[in-house]
């Protein structure tokens, strides 16, 4: 029984192998996009269905970053940004925020030494109001992006302590500024001026935004940049997602047709 058990759970991985690539030639047919945004939900929802602890789901969900980022080279997609920590998760437990900020610091200090990002050339940015987050993540977060800044390859964008309106809100306060103190004219004002004032303004606004765990809303994230993203939802939890949903994912977005309102 154990050998014909083995032998079933083998031959299924090699067929997964073999639709993955068969998918994967297929989206190599078509341009793939250029910026990838991720919301991660359903770490918890993962953990308590396997009886696990919820910091055991934020682990499973950590190693997944490393897997998307991987599938990302493996296209070529150049920018992908991840909704790791939003302003409203301040408002979760004391003891899961401070795992949370735990967990967001050491990867952010194995990144500095990652042969994977210094390979592929990955400059990572954190966005968000960085200001609220301790000083010991500030502090990694200015290493890592000081480290990786002259890297153009790829980008791998992290948003901490991060809120759409709180982005635009804070972009209308630098606009304002300016325009009292004469820098710019009211006139000057233009979605092309007002981009540049978002935490993202070096960035393409993404092509293709994709939740995970079943859940169809955007969370107050990218409110600003999403104007003409392609929506995709994933009923699987974060850390449950396999490669094959990933391309899926990008299949789908190849067949939908973009006319940005034309």
């Amino acid at each position: 029984m154990l050998y014909h058990s083995n032998l079933y759970s083998y031959i299924s991985k090699k067929l997964n192998e073999l639709r993955n690539l068969k998918l994967l030639e297929e989206i190599k047919q078509n341009p793939v996009p250029k910026h990838i945004a991720v919301i991660m939900d359903g770490n918890r929802r993962f953990a308590s269905n396997l009886g696990l602890t919820p910091k055991e789901g934020h682990l499973f969900g950590r190693d997944k970053i490393k897997e998307l980022l991987q599938w990302c080279f493996e296209l070529g997609i150049k920018n992908l940004t991840l909704y790791a920590f939003s302003i409203e998760n301040f408002e979760r437990s004391g003891e899961e925020v401070k795992t949370l900020m735990n967990l967001c610091r050491e990867e952010l200090d194995k990144a500095v030494n990652d042969s994977q990002v210094h390979k592929n050339k990955v400059k990572i940015r954190i966005i968000g109001h960085l200001e609220l987050l301790p000083e010991e993540i500030q502090k990694s977060a200015k290493n890592i992006m000081e480290k990786t800044k002259k890297y153009n390859d790829y980008s791998l964008n992290i948003a901490l302590a991060y809120g759409g309106r709180e982005e635009i809100i804070q972009a209308i306060k630098k606009i304002a500024d300016e325009v009292k103190n004469n820098k710019i004219k009211i006139e000057d004002i233009n979605e092309p001026k007002v981009s540049t004032y978002l935490y993202t303004k070096e960035l393409p606004d993404p092509d293709l935004i994709l939740r995970t765990s079943g859940e169809e809303r955007i969370s107050n994230f990218l409110l600003w940049q999403l104007a003409y993203s392609e929506l995709y939802f994933s009923d699987v939890y974060w850390p449950a997602l396999q490669k094959r949903d990933f391309f899926e994912a990008i299949k789908t977005y190849q067949q939908r047709q973009r006319r940005f309102g034309k």
